[in-house]
């Protein structure tokens, strides 16, 4: 059972990734972008002018780096499974497959060497 404190912070990161890729926060944005630029003038592009823009998107883009890696974290972690599930469905599947992702990049490499030979013996079979 997941804690409290996991599930609260995978309900505002699905939310906050939902409302962050509609077109409309994305017009936002570059509306407060263009406000900035726009004001340059009125701030003699000073150097305050230019470090609030600097600091206010480095904050934002820290923080986003931490939701789109959860979400992309759960996103895999589905997926994952949904595939788990179809190789365990196929009766010619190889089940020793179902957990590649847990293998190092030397096993990785050995298994994919092994199906691409697969595959072009399958080619030159076929043509």
């Amino acid at each position: 059972m997941p804690s409290t404190l996991a599930s609260s912070f995978t309900r505002f990161a699905k939310r906050i990734s939902t409302i962050t890729g509609r077109p409309g926060t994305f017009m936002l944005a570059a509306g407060v972008i263009l406000a900035w630029a726009i004001t340059g003038p009125l701030f003699n592009y000073s150097d305050t002018w230019q470090l609030a823009i600097n600091t206010s998107t480095t904050i934002i883009t820290f923080l986003m780096v931490f939701l789109i890696q959860n979400t992309q974290n759960r996103d895999t972690e589905a997926l994952q499974i949904k595939l788990d599930e179809l190789i365990r469905a196929q009766q010619e599947a190889n089940n020793a497959l179902l957990d590649l992702e847990e293998l190092d990049d030397e096993e990785l490499d050995r298994i994919r060497d092994t199906y691409l030979a697969l595959a072009r013996q399958q080619r030159e079979q076929n043509g």
